[in-house]
């Protein structure tokens, strides 16, 4: 998420009212989504977006100039990768043993060991390279660059001193999340354009550009490929559900304010917003979604990552201080109070939850 765009979260609160507790979940067999516990990470600076191993066990996380890895299992700090400015995001690529970290303020991407998460090098991108994923399809890392308008794609093994780039697409605007279809296509918010474009990872091009209809400024973006169909989390406290082979709208969904990722896990779609709430929809089928529940958690936790298999969420946050407007009347960013960083954990219960 561009850093910039985070100033507005001090209007979006404002009038917040908090549900009472967690609503019943839809359909009443179903167990209910609750925050089930807090693992303590500590540190200073901000953060980012949130990164589950395939294994469920290691969680990573970008703090402004450096990446946490956290056990979820025993909450501790495994570890806690350098060198970066302003990070963002981080792809992982477990067939070639490495992990990418993409540095808005670098213009760079920071690549590590999955074994020992040293540092190995680092690879130019574009300026502001924010959201950062690995397509199996194009056997390339994708780094989606704000400022730029830029998609940059990078191979996996590429050279990690002097390595260059394979391709760098135009986006038309400045793109916010992604996701990848494993066939060949993937879909990226373009934040100021309010419209999702369709990328053809093979010819490495746009091939299409589809309107979110009511919903404004698309950031969290998310898929369920069996349907074929995109989850898109807008700042207009919209989210829609588009169909990915002609963009088409087929539902739309009220959300919190500050939206910053989406999710599909286990027939379920979840958008986590800044102002503390998790909102989670039931896919009943391709083109029929309800509302299942709104779990309360905790202001700031906007983005997230979840673990496909037990379906248990972790949401990065901390304690928050705003300082007073500027002269300008331009609202200023909130800052995490030090030491008070953590990570919620949500859980219906049904899978393992981590150790406090």
């Amino acid at each position: 998420m561009k850093k910039s765009s985070f100033g507005g979260f001090v209007l979006a609160i404002a009038g917040v009212a908090f549900a009472a507790g967690p609503a019943l979940a839809a359909d009443a067999g179903a167990a209910a989504y609750k925050l089930t516990s807090t693992l303590k990470a500590g540190g200073d600076g901000g953060w980012d977006y949130a990164t589950l191993s395939a294994d469920g066990r290691l969680l990573y996380v970008t703090r402004t100039t450096h990446t946490m890895a956290l056990d979820v299992l025993t909450g501790k700090i495994v570890a806690d990768i350098g060198g970066q400015q302003r990070s963002h995001g981080v792809a992982l690529v477990p067939d070639a043993g490495r992990g990418f970290i993409s540095d808005g303020k670098g213009a760079s991407v920071l690549i590590f060991d999955l074994k020992t998460n040293a540092t190995i090098g680092k690879v130019a991108a574009s300026d502001d390279a924010d959201s950062i994923i690995y397509d199996p399809a194009s056997d390339r890392v994708l780094v989606f660059c704000g400022d730029a308008h830029q998609m940059v794609a990078i191979a996996p093994d590429v050279n990690p001193t002097g390595g260059q780039a394979t391709a760098t697409i135009d986006l038309g605007g400045s793109p916010e999340f992604a996701v990848a279809d494993g066939n060949g296509k993937v879909y990226v918010n373009i934040a100021d354009k309010d419209e999702v474009a369709v990328v053809d990872t093979k010819a490495m091009k746009v091939v299409a550009r589809w309107p979110t209809g009511p919903g404004r400024r698309p950031t969290g973006m998310s898929m369920d490929r069996a349907t074929r169909r995109l989850f898109v989390g807008c700042r207009n406290n919209k989210l829609i559900v588009m169909n990915a082979d002609d963009g088409k709208i087929v539902s739309d969904f009220p959300i919190g304010a500050f939206v910053d990722a989406t999710a599909f896990c286990n027939g379920l779609v979840l958008a986590s917003c800044g102002d503390g709430t998790l909102t989670i929809i039931r896919e009943v089928s391709a083109d029929k979604f309800e509302l299942a529940q709104v779990v309360k958690t905790e202001l700031g936790a906007r983005t997230m990552a979840v673990d496909a298999r037990s379906g248990t969420v972790y949401l990065p946050t901390a304690d928050l201080t705003f300082p007073a407007p500027s002269a300008s009347g331009q609202p200023p960013r909130p800052k995490p109070v030090a030491g008070t960083f953590r990570i919620l954990v949500v859980s219906s219960g049904q899978g393992p939850a981590p150790a406090p």
